[in-house]
């Protein structure tokens, strides 16, 4: 399936109306499936699934290493996309039991979560990791400015990015989801057995509590946004260890949680 479509639109400019064309980004759910039964439906864009299949696995807790998906495959559908996958035990056994635990009464409401508890749940710790500086963090925003190949042409995506100190930009990948970008670069990352705390996670989105959790799910020490934090993702970064740098521009950035990974020096200043 194509992950870009062109369509027709009516554009007014300069007091007219004309016909004209757009390029827009596919959207279609995509279904993950595991033994057999589907655990969400996603609305995605249709590129880098398998990346997407194993970096979702990852950081929701389902798998802890891509080795642990025995089979995986890409099914398409009448009405979308199905990443069918079979697990090896005990993982296979745990996501049963997962099942049938939350096959009971549910108390608040949101799909998949058996508890208001669940939807803030408590993340791992990240290491100490690595320690950037602010023309580093210029760089490596620089570096993903020309390589989001569907925004560039469709102004209608998210990017998530890993720029490594010694290496540059390792890999970068978009979707329409913010969350989908970033699931599809944690398993780009994990099929390539790259270390996420020796460098930055870039992400052209704000920063949700749901990415801070993914970010730590996948050990990633340092966070580089474009926009703002939420105050939830603030708390969590707090308490998982994780460095938010965010409303990244190339003129500057701010330091929202964990400081000390910082370097500023001349390039930039922040009152404590």
């Amino acid at each position: 399936m194509q992950s870009i479509r062109i369509v027709g639109t009516s554009a007014w400019r300069q007091g007219r109306l004309s016909a004209g064309t757009r390029a827009v980004p596919e959207e279609t759910p995509v279904a993950l499936t595991y033994d057999g039964t589907t655990h969400a439906v996603m609305m995605a864009t249709p590129e880098d699934l398998e990346d997407f299949a194993i970096g979702f696995s990852l950081t929701e807790g389902i798998v802890g290493a891509p080795s642990e998906i025995e089979t995986l495959d890409i099914l398409d559908e009448e009405a979308g996309i199905e990443l069918r996958m079979r697990l090896s035990e005990p993982r296979a056994a745990a996501l049963a039991a997962r099942r049938r635990f939350m096959a009971g009464p549910v108390g608040c409401g949101l799909c998949g979560i058996d508890s208001l508890g669940e939807a803030v749940r408590a993340v791992p710790e990240v290491g100490e990791g690595v320690h950037v500086t602010a023309a580093e963090i210029s760089q490596a925003l620089e570096a993903i400015r020309g390589e989001q190949a569907i925004h560039r042409e469709t102004n209608a995506v998210h990017a998530a990015a890993y720029w490594q100190l010694s290496g540059g930009l390792l890999a970068l990948r978009e979707d329409v989801g913010r969350h989908n970008a970033l699931d599809k670069l944690a398993g780009a990352l994990a099929r390539g057995a790259t270390r996420p705390d020796a460098g930055l996670l870039l992400l052209t989105s704000r920063v949700s509590v749901e990415l801070v959790q993914k970010a730590a799910m996948i050990g990633a020490p340092v966070m580089v946004a474009v926009s703002a934090p939420t105050a939830l993702a603030i708390r969590t970064a707090e308490a998982a260890g994780i460095t938010i740098v965010a409303v990244a521009r190339q003129d500057g950035f701010e330091v929202f949680t964990h400081p000390r990974r910082i370097a500023m020096g001349a390039a930039a200043h922040v009152d404590v």
